[in-house]
């Protein structure tokens, strides 16, 4: 595998395992580790494979090593500060430029498989859940990660830079758009460029946790891919969970803050937390905001931080 690859041509060789394959086989049999049956994970943006059911290998191409130095530094930052398992790094090198690690595999069944057939009692159940990681998460030590670029500062101002043009050519209704000038300028003053960072992933998604199951009642079981982490203001980690699972149900709403530690929704952490989901560097309302026909309900951006953390 080439040390210089750009990313389509990355694309490619991810798309033909067969030219990559044979090499993360090799890697593995270095480390004197079984390949007996090793199995491809198809999504994700890094070359994954499964190595019997205990280890994973992880291949990062050069250009996203900057994901390899995320993963890394915050699995042996998180590693036994956690009561929820993260993965154990087993093994780590570098091939022809490439980093990889070896990791293990947790338990559980991907949460996106679950989540949708919840019932409304046990999604406010694993929302408080992840309320508390991500408190949890953020109570660690950065470590190395506090070197993690862009810092928190420039990271949030070049993102309010490009934030208008982002969510027009993103196809943000314009009754949206409108409201931005005036949420950019709270944003501000809501948002701490200064206050002292803590570990954010930026995707406490349902495609990055594990669920378990015990006599009915399901449970948060594993928190993986560690591969976006940064290093900045807290509230920025409740956007995933809000987007993706909350949906504007009061009560789940309510777990996933109170879970956190946030005992008070007020209009400041709403309006702050509406300015942060603009300005979240995957932010695309009309895909991620998972109440159905919000476009309607709200005439502007106000109004949409109620609808999405409503009380």
């Amino acid at each position: 595998m080439s040390a210089s690859t750009s990313l389509d041509a990355y694309r490619a060789l991810r798309a033909e395992r067969a030219r990559w394959l044979p090499v993360a086989l090799d890697i593995a049999r270095s480390h004197g580790l079984d390949v007996g049956s090793p199995h491809v994970f198809s999504t994700g943006t890094n070359l994954v494979v499964g190595l019997g059911e205990s280890l994973i290998l992880k291949i990062f191409p050069p250009l996203l090593r900057a994901q390899f130095v995320s993963e890394r530094g915050s699995l042996t930052q998180l590693a036994g500060r956690l009561h929820l398992p993260i993965p154990k790094i087993v093994a780590e090198g570098t091939r022809d430029g490439w980093p990889y690690l070896v990791i293990t595999r947790l338990s559980g069944t991907l949460g996106s498989e679950v989540w949708p057939s919840l019932p409304e009692a046990q999604k406010e159940r694993v929302l408080r859940q992840i309320g508390e990681t991500i408190a949890a998460v953020q109570r660690a030590p950065l470590g190395p990660l506090a070197q993690i670029e862009p810092r928190w500062d420039d990271f949030m101002r070049a993102q309010m830079q490009g934030c208008k043009a982002r969510h027009a050519r993103l196809g943000l209704a314009q009754k949206f758009l409108e409201g931005l000038d005036d949420l950019l300028r709270d944003a501000t003053k809501l948002i701490p460029m200064d206050a002292s960072p803590v570990i954010l992933t930026g995707e406490y998604i349902p495609e990055n946790f594990l669920l378990a199951c015990d006599d009915g009642t399901w449970s948060l079981a594993g928190l993986f891919d560690f591969g976006d982490v940064r290093a900045g203001w807290r509230d920025y980690d409740l956007l995933g969970p809000s987007a993706f699972m909350a949906a504007g149900r009061p009560g789940r709403v309510c777990s996933l803050l109170e879970g956190f530690g946030y005992a008070k929704l007020d209009f400041a952490l709403k309006r702050r937390l509406m300015a942060l989901m603009l300005l979240h560097q995957a932010s695309d309302l009309n895909s991620h905001i998972c109440i159905e026909g919000w476009q309607q309900q709200a005439d502007d951006l106000v109004a949409l931080q109620d609808l999405i953390w409503a009380s």
